[in-house]
């Protein structure tokens, strides 16, 4: 589909909203690798906003998206939702197929994360938020047509991205290695997936008076980890705010403990990297491919001697013998072995279990975890698998 300017996308405007007399653009304006965006103000002063698709695909996320928009809407009303999302008030057609949506323009500015302060104010707004959304049920998303994904199939979407990272011979082996390990770790895997936004910057999400006031852009959205909507968090947002966004977060699901969700996060944020090296591969842009080449090596560094993904200290309580490391426990059963000697023929042995703590908020039984990127811009924070679009530098 063919881009058009602003004036353009006025005048699909005033054919979509019967009676409105555009009189001016405004932001916001962007034109990303799937739509085209700009705002616009009519005679009576009224902001609206035009969203145009740039290809087929786009266009099928569209009509999706506008479902799944209808469908949202109840809970806004009844406050299930802590925040407004769009309401379609006119759609324009496209000669080359498809439609152009307009609605009016939601109240807040664009987050600004860099001015992000900690504590209990728009931090934890952050979290109580995300929370609200993971809390739908799935068939508000799937009832819409948008993709659903279990735990395992994300997990194996997961994993085929890092084999095609691989093919490139770019991405370091360390790095590869550490992202396997996670990948293969049934323990990080084992979560309710949920409705996911799975494409949240800072753009997409708008802040009036200290609190979030919508969140747009669904286009992205789905049934799967709802680690994808926090990972652009923990790759941007100031580290002395990650405290109250999880805080938050957690208090506001206290049925669906996640022990694993922010390492998830994490990966994710990682895999993010290999996205952009494959998409600077497919495209030919050698500046791409320099870029999350370089972003890949300083990753390696950081993660060098780092824990690996998921990783958790066992507890041992001084005093109790029976508390010392499984390791213990392993490395006399090798011994045994070893030595030709019947395990179960030897004196009884005090209990050798490491006790490993679980996070307070972890239910009894098994654990339960829980803008459109520009063409060739530079990358900000974590998308859902299917975007191409990685996280800022640290």
């Amino acid at each position: 589909m063919a881009r058009r300017s602003p004036l353009a996308l006025a005048a699909l405007a005033t054919a979509a909203v019967p009676g409105l007399d555009v009189v001016a653009t405004r932001s916001p304006q962007s034109t990303t690798a799937d739509f085209q965006v700009t705002g616009v103000l009519d005679s009576g002063g009224r902001q609206w906003v035009v969203r145009c698709p740039l290809h087929p695909s786009a266009g099928a996320a569209l009509e999706a998206e506008v479902v799944l928009l209808a469908a949202l809407a109840p809970y806004v009303t009844s406050g299930a939702l802590p925040f407004a999302v769009p309401e379609p008030a006119g759609f324009a057609a496209l000669p080359e197929g498809g439609r152009a949506m307009v609605y009016r323009q939601l109240r807040g500015r664009p987050l600004d994360l860099e001015r992000l302060g900690p504590g209990p104010g728009l931090a934890a707004d952050l979290g109580r938020c995300l929370a609200a959304l993971h809390e739908l049920p799935a068939s508000v998303v799937e009832d819409a047509g948008l993709p659903s994904y279990t735990a395992e199939e994300y997990r194996k979407r997961c994993l085929a991205e890092v084999d095609i990272a691989a093919r490139t011979g770019h991405v370091p082996t360390l790095v590869l290695e550490r992202w396997e390990r996670a990948l293969e770790d049934v323990a990080l895997w084992r979560f309710r997936t949920t409705p996911v936004h799975g494409d949240l910057a800072e753009e997409h999400v708008l802040v009036l008076d200290g609190e979030v006031s919508a969140v747009i852009s669904f286009s992205e959205a789905h049934v799967g980890d709802p680690a994808v909507d926090l990972a652009w968090l923990l790759a941007s947002a100031p580290e002395d705010c990650l405290d109250a966004i999880e805080e938050a977060y957690a208090l506001a699901r206290p049925e669906n403990a996640d022990t694993y969700l922010l390492d998830r996060a994490q990966l994710v944020g990682e895999l993010a990297l290999a996205r952009w090296l494959v998409h600077g591969v497919n495209t030919g842009n050698d500046a791409v491919v320099a870029d999350a080449t370089a972003m890949l090596a300083d990753l390696a560094e950081q993660v060098r001697d780092a824990e690996p993904i998921g990783h958790r200290e066992p507890v041992v309580v001084p005093g109790r013998p029976e508390d010392w490391a499984e390791a213990t426990e392993d490395a006399e059963e090798t011994d045994a072995d070893e030595a030709g000697v019947d395990p179960n023929a030897t004196a009884e042995l005090p209990s050798l279990r490491a006790d490993v703590a679980a996070p307070a908020d972890a239910p009894a039984g098994d654990t339960q975890t829980a803008a459109e990127p520009e063409e060739d811009e530079e990358p900000e924070a974590a998308r859902e698998p299917a975007d191409e679009e990685p996280p800022a530098r640290d």
